[in-house]
């Protein structure tokens, strides 16, 4: 999916722009009418082009955007532009011959909308190159392609209306418009007053109709014509990209959280080790480190607090267990001669590959204890010791076994709480 988005972007990219032809090899395969094409044109990025008046020094011109029916404009179109609005006029409405009009909208000669006749009578040459000139509104951009074409011309530029003044649009038909044969342009409104005003003082006609040179070019850009199947292909895939962006957060996520209950390398190649001799421990490294480095790692390094320095610059009587540790916790066999063991602060004996893999890639404590390794050294206790302090003292009521008389015939079975066996019974 990913590499599919990433390959159409590299071809967008690394094909080079054209000015305002297709690729011939591609235009045999697609159809002068966008219409017959196929229905993704309507969501194909839309291309620009100019409108430009080429009988003004220099020449005046506008932006404009081709519709996405009707002809393409392979090659720029140069002929006169006509309003409509200057030689035409509504067709006369017979009420006896029809009983309804053919089109659900009034006809316009400003709007172009059908039916139009031509007002003077005078129709205009088949050859003529002229373009027709209308505004927006009325009827639907395609009626308005065809009330043009109907009356011969061979283009038509359709203006912007108040309401949208800066508004560049693509028109385009909802229905079949593959009858429309000639192109079809759109120019904003200002642009629009502009062009009528500068026909309206021209001193230039055409069979008696003030008109100007226009000249209508379209440019497309490579990517143009591959923008339907680029459009289709990101609405197909856009519901997979979000779900693969959410996946991949909740991975990033749950990566940091993994690596924070692992420990780092350095910290774990720091720690001491052990050779087994099979009778004894040689190349025994110092379990604590001289005090100028333990100063250093007297902070912990994950919530940033000062911990006790338990660190001296000399090794300290370790406890008997430490010593009698003869089997691994993790793979449960005995040491053997040549095992290299490390030394958790705990003081807990480990294979030194197993327990560096699980410290690196699992978790930073001791598979026995829970000790975190990452935490300074403490200072090592004698589990017997720490039982004996752990049970509670007797009761200072009870005399030590020196002060308590030895039992005779005398010593009742039951004693009264603070009386003791050498004092006699009351009454006796």
């Amino acid at each position: 999916m990913i590499n599919v988005l990433i390959l159409l972007a590299v071809s967008v990219v690394l094909v080079p722009r054209v000015d305002s032809h297709r690729p011939d090899w591609l235009r045999r395969f697609t159809p002068s009418s966008r219409d017959d094409s196929n229905w993704l044109w309507s969501w194909a990025w839309a291309s620009d082009g100019t409108v430009s008046i080429v009988d003004r020094s220099p020449p005046v011109t506008f932006p404009a955007r081709p519709a996405s029916f009707g002809a393409e404009l392979i090659d720029p179109l140069l002929g006169y532009v006509i309003p409509l609005a200057s030689f035409t006029a509504p067709c006369p409405y017979d009420s006896h011959n029809s009983t309804e009009r053919r089109h659900p909208f009034d006809p316009d000669p400003v709007f172009g909308c059908p039916d139009l006749c031509v007002s003077d009578g005078s129709e205009r040459e088949p050859t003529d190159t002229w373009i027709a000139l209308v505004q927006r509104g009325g009827c639907p951009f395609v009626e308005k392609a065809r009330q043009a074409q109907k009356l011969g011309a061979k283009a038509v530029v359709v203006g912007g209306d108040r309401d949208n003044p800066d508004a560049l649009l693509n028109m385009f038909s909802e229905r079949d418009a593959s009858d429309v044969t000639i192109a079809a342009t759109y120019i904003k409104y200002w642009d629009y007053v502009q062009l009528s005003s500068m026909i309206a003082v021209s001193n230039t006609t055409h069979n008696g109709l003030k008109t100007l040179s226009l000249l209508i070019s379209t440019e497309y850009s490579a990517w143009e014509w591959y923008s339907p199947i680029i459009t289709f292909i990101i609405i197909l895939l856009l519901p997979s990209l979000l779900t693969f962006i959410t996946l991949l957060i909740h991975r990033i996520r749950a990566a940091r959280a993994a690596q924070r209950d692992r420990a780092p390398e350095s910290v774990v190649h720091s720690l001491p080790w052990r050779v087994w001799t099979g009778t004894g421990w040689e190349k025994h490294e110092p379990l604590f480190v001289p005090a100028d480095m333990a100063a250093a790692s007297s902070q912990d390094v994950e919530r940033g607090l000062d911990t006790p320095n338990a660190s001296t610059s000399h090794d300290v009587q370790l406890p008997a267990w430490v010593e009698q540790q003869m089997e691994c916790a993790i793979c449960l066999e005995m040491f053997v001669k040549n095992d290299r063991v490390r030394v958790l602060p705990c003081y807990h004996l480990f294979h030194i590959d197993e327990i560096d893999e699980w410290l690196i890639h699992k978790k930073k404590l001791c598979p026995i204890c829970k000790a975190d390794v990452t935490q300074p050294r403490r200072p090592p206790t004698d589990h017997h010791s720490e039982e004996h302090a752990a049970q509670p003292t007797a009761s200072t009521h009870v005399r030590s076994p020196s002060t308590v008389a030895e039992p005779n015939e005398r010593t009742p079975l039951l004693q009264s709480p603070g009386r003791t066996s050498d004092e006699p019974e009351s009454g006796s």
